[in-house]
């Protein structure tokens, strides 16, 4: 009774361990002997031929493989076995293949090797092979084939330029890409460098782009090149980089636009505005000469025949005896009178003579003075001279944005104080008028059809290179500031603010805060 109960051997323990292993493993395990017949197979080589123990026990290992293939597997098997060799990869000399119970074929890799065993006092050789069904892997390997080819053929057909790099060289090219760098096929542009392709100058630009790109996987940044076709024709690109999801980050896509046309359409339009604004300046400038010559012939033809004809009648009044014919000469006198200061106030509104011969400082204090007689308003001056004199074309731009400022003042402000100032800072002219009026609404509708005053007052600071600013003062009235640089060629930074000073108290008599600065 107590050897029937014996506790195992070792060897014994290990032969169970083995046989749990040999059953519970996943892939496909067949024992065959010398005369390559089935000795042992495990569940899942069982579920991977379709066959029960029973059935595969004994059968010969060949019947597991297609009739086609049977002869070179088993001229195989044989030379493995007559070779020093412990174990072998089997398939190497091509696709190996297994056939099913149901005569389906199926993709599978083995392993073989070699398992002395004693018995009887002799040892005997047996061959294990292990096997792995690969028709999951293979149906996996196709889809993924189809989904590549899917994509490949959409990259293909888009209608932009793509590229995918790996390093630095093009690993795929769409036709379109092909088109734009102006090969024939796109495979002249596989396998080269992409800094080859591009201008150098962009080199830097566009290898910071894809070290941000690989940085933030989510990244996508755009930088511009210029690209070389073979036929030497330039042509300006935007690439967008972005990273592939590839593990090991190397891939790189880029989306190329060519906008040559684009970029050559923004030049022309910048180039017709410049065209535009001095056309604009020249025809202002054109207006304001027709306007001084009108102003001069008025003053000297006109004028001059006037007083003459004023003297004559004068001296003409002097030898008349009668009555009646003095009071129509008085009459006439008066006439001439009225007919000289119109003159006169038409030539001022042209183009005031003391603008050119005194300067903007004196036009300003006598425009101001002549519009305090006829608005009512009270206007307070603060003009400082600066060490340089003020050019003959910003005088008059300075002068019809003021003449402007104070019409719109007296048409629409309801004000009864004003401010205006002019001071040279630098190499900047800064004028400011600021009223106590009701100021600008808050919701200011577009100039009716014809109003010009606003957009004239725009054109002329935009013409010499400076800024407007439109807004409400604290005060609640309507505040307008203009800086404008001193020298032609010196056009203001649009992004520097606006030098915008508190204004003198309003209300204080008009030339009393006129300075100068040496």
């Amino acid at each position: 009774m107590q050897a029937l109960f014996a506790p195992p051997t070792l060897h014994e323990l290990a032969l169970r361990a083995q046989f749990s292993t040999f059953h519970a493993a996943l892939e496909g395990i067949v024992t065959f002997d010398a005369a390559l017949r089935i000795v042992m197979i495990n569940p899942a080589a069982q579920r991977m031929f379709g066959l029960t123990a029973d059935a595969a026990l004994g059968r010969e290992l060949s019947t597991l493989i297609p009739e086609r293939l049977r002869g070179a597997h088993t001229a195989q098997v044989q030379q493995f076995a007559q070779s020093d060799l412990i174990e072998r990869p089997m398939g190497k000399r091509g696709q190996l293949f297994g056939v099913r119970a149901n005569g389906e074929e199926f993709p599978l890799e083995a392993a073989i090797c070699k398992v002395a065993l004693a018995h009887g006092g002799s040892q005997t050789h047996h061959y294990t092979a292990l096997l792995r069904d690969l028709s999951e892997e293979h149906k996996l390997t196709a889809v993924i084939e189809q989904l590549n080819q899917r994509i490949r053929a959409l990259f293909d057909r888009a209608p932009v330029a793509i590229w995918i790099t790996e390093g630095e060289r093009v690993v795929f090219a769409n036709h379109a890409c092909a088109a734009l760098f102006g090969v024939d096929n796109r495979d002249a542009l596989i396998g080269k460098p992409i800094y080859d392709l591009l201008s150098p100058p962009s080199h830097p630009g566009v290898r910071e782009k894809v070290a941000l790109a690989f940085a933030s996987q989510q990244e996508v940044s755009t930088v511009h090149s210029e690209i070389v076709r073979p036929d030497g024709s330039r042509r300006e690109v935007e690439l967008v980089v972005a990273t592939l999801p590839d593990h090991e980050r190397t891939f790189v896509q880029m989306v190329i636009t060519d906008v040559t046309a684009r970029l050559q359409e923004k030049r022309d339009l910048l180039h017709s505005r410049r065209t535009l604004r001095e056309l604009s300046a020249s025809l202002v400038e054109a207006r304001e000469e027709e306007r001084r010559r009108i102003a001069r012939e008025l003053h000297d033809e006109l004028g001059q025949r006037l007083t003459a004809l004023k003297l004559e009648l004068a001296a003409q009044q002097q030898d008349c005896s009668t009555e009646a014919p003095a009071e129509r000469l008085q009459a006439m006198m008066d006439m001439v009178d009225d007919t000289v200061a119109a003159v006169r106030r038409i030539a001022m509104d042209l183009r005031p003579p003391m603008l050119d011969d005194l300067g903007l400082h004196a036009a300003i204090e006598w425009l101001t003075h002549d519009f305090e007689r006829r608005s009512g308003i009270q206007v307070t001056l603060r003009l400082v001279d600066g060490p340089e004199p003020i050019q003959q074309n910003m005088a008059t731009a300075v002068y019809r944005i003021v003449q402007e400022a104070l019409t719109n003042m007296a048409r629409h402000a309801r004000a009864s104080r004003a401010v205006i100032s002019i001071e040279t800072k630098g190499q900047r002219l800064q004028l400011l008028v600021e009223d106590d009026g009701q100021g600008f609404p808050k919701d200011q509708p577009p100039p009716p059809r014809g109003s010009f005053g606003l957009i004239g007052m725009r054109e002329r600071v935009h013409m010499l290179g400076g800024q407007i600013t439109l807004k409400n003062a604290a005060s609640g009235g309507a505040r307008l500031v203009v800086r404008l640089p001193v020298r032609p060629s010196g056009a203001l930074d649009p992004s520097a603010p606006l030098d915008d000073h508190e204004p003198p108290a309003l209300g204080a008599p008009v030339g009393a805060l006129r300075e100068t600065r040496s």
